[in-house]
C-alpha cells in the first residue's frame, strides 16, 4: 500500500451519486475550486434538489456492475474513486439483488481501478457491521480485532467480501492508496436509516434482559469524514464515531418513546408493525446488534486520520430529535421528574 500523499486529488468519480451520502459529497467536492473535475456515478438519477446541489459536477448515469465504469475512468483520467454506493445499506432491505449490487459492483470497481494507471487512490466507505455483534465482543472494537462471530448475511457479510477485494486491489496496485472508512450507525435530519426509523417508532421493542451499548455518528461528520479521506489521501482503516457511549434505554428515553421489552425472536416483526410504512425497516440480521451493541474505537480516527467529529454521540441523538421531526410521547420533563422521584424512594430506603 502507498504512503500518504499530501497532493489534492484532480478528477474525482463518486459512485452512488444518488444516495444522501454520495450525493451530498458530490457537492461538497464540486464546491472546491481546487479540484478538477468531479464525476457522479449512479445507475438512478438523483433527485432534482440534489442534482441542483452538486452544481459543476458532471453526472454519468452507469451501472457499476457493467464494464461502462472502467471506460469512464480511463476517459476521463480520473485519479481519485470514492465508492459510496454502499451507502445503500442505509435504506434499501437486503436482498439478492442488493447483494449482487455490492458485490459485484465493487469487484468491477477495484477491476477498473486496476486496469486504469491514472487511479491512485480509493476511498471505501465500510460500515461498522463488519465486526458483527455477540456476547463475546471486547469493550471496544479497535481496527485490527477480528468479529468474533463474523456477519453471515446482510450489509455486514457484503461489506466484509468488499474489503477483501479493495486490499485485493492494493497488494496488485501498491501504488494505489487505499482508504477503507468504518462509519457506526448514522443518524440525523435528512438521512433516512434503519435505526432512524427504529428509534422513531412511538413503541420501540427492545430485548428482554439486555442493555446495548451504542455510538452514533452524525450525518454531517460522516459527509465531513468523507470529504476528509478524500482530500487528504491517508492509506488505512479507519473506525468513524461520535464521542461517547449511549445504552438502547437512554437513547430511547432521550427520544421521549416507549421501550417494549420482547423475546429476541419477536424483535423485527414487532418494529414492523410500530414503523412507517414509507420508513427504512429493522431486518432480522440487525437483532444481534440490538441485543449485544457494539463500540468502536476511534483514536485512530482522531491521531492518524486527524479528523475530529463535530456532534458526540449525545449530540448527534437530541439532534435528530430536535430536527427530523420525532415527536415524543413522553416528554423530558416527565423523564426527569420519575428519574426525581426513583432517586428519592431509593435515598429514603438507605
Amino acid at each position: 500500500m502507498a504512503e500518504s500523499s499530501a497532493v489534492l486529488p484532480r478528477v474525482v468519480l463518486v459512485t452512488g451519486a444518488s444516495t444522501f451520502l454520495g450525493g451530498y459529497l458530490v457537492a461538497r467536492l464540486a464546491a472546491n475550486p481546487q479540484i478538477e473535475r468531479v464525476l457522479a456515478v449512479d445507475s438512478r438519477v438523483p433527485r432534482k434538489d440534489l442534482l441542483r446541489r452538486m452544481g459543476r459536477a458532471e453526472f454519468l448515469r452507469l451501472d457499476i456492475r457493467r464494464p461502462t465504469i472502467a471506460k469512464a475512468l480511463v476517459s476521463y483520467e480520473v485519479d481519485t474513486v470514492v465508492h459510496a454506493a454502499t451507502s445503500i445499506a442505509d435504506t434499501a432491505p437486503h436482498s439478492a439483488a442488493i447483494k449482487e449490487f455490492n458485490v459485484v459492483g465493487a469487484m468491477q470497481v477495484c477491476a477498473a481501478c486496476q486496469r486504469t494507471p491514472a487511479v491512485k487512490r480509493l476511498v471505501l466507505r465500510s460500515t461498522g457491521m463488519v465486526y458483527g455483534s455477540s456476547a463475546h465482543d471486547p469493550s471496544h472494537f479497535s481496527e485490527e480485532t477480528r468479529a468474533r462471530r463474523e456477519p453471515k448475511r446482510g450489509y455486514g457479510r457484503d461489506l466484509l467480501d468488499v474489503e477483501g477485494y479493495v486490499r485485493g486491489l492494493g497488494r496488485r496496485r501498491p501504488d494505489i492508496d487505499i482508504t477503507i472508512v468504518r462509519p457506526q450507525a448514522m443518524l440525523g435530519p435528512r438521512i433516512t436509516t434503519r435505526m432512524g426509523s427504529y428509534l422513531s417508532a412511538p413503541v420501540v421493542p427492545t430485548v428482554i434482559g439486555y442493555q446495548p451499548r451504542l455510538q452514533f455518528l452524525h450525518e454531517e461528520d460522516a459527509l465531513a469524514a468523507m470529504e476528509h479521506v478524500t482530500l487528504a489521501g491517508k492509506p488505512g482503516t479507519f473506525n468513524l464515531s461520535g464521542e461517547g457511549v449511549v445504552t438502547l434505554s437512554q437513547a430511547i428515553r432521550r427520544v421521549g418513546h416507549v421501550e417494549l421489552p420482547v423475546p429476541s425472536g419477536l424483535l423485527a416483526p414487532i418494529a414492523g408493525v410500530f414503523q412507517d410504512l414509507r420508513s427504512a425497516k429493522l431486518r432480522s440480521s440487525q437483532t444481534e446488534f440490538l441485543t449485544y451493541g457494539r463500540v468502536l474505537d476511534t483514536t485512530r480516527m482522531r491521531t492518524e486520520l486527524g479528523f475530529v467529529p463535530r456532534y458526540t454521540t449525545m449530540e448527534t441523538l437530541d439532534d435528530f430529535v430536535k430536527r427530523s421531526g420525532v415527536t415524543p410521547v413522553i416528554g423530558t420533563d416527565v423523564w426527569r421528574a420519575l428519574e426525581q422521584r426513583v432517586v428519592s424512594a431509593a435515598h429514603q430506603l438507605q
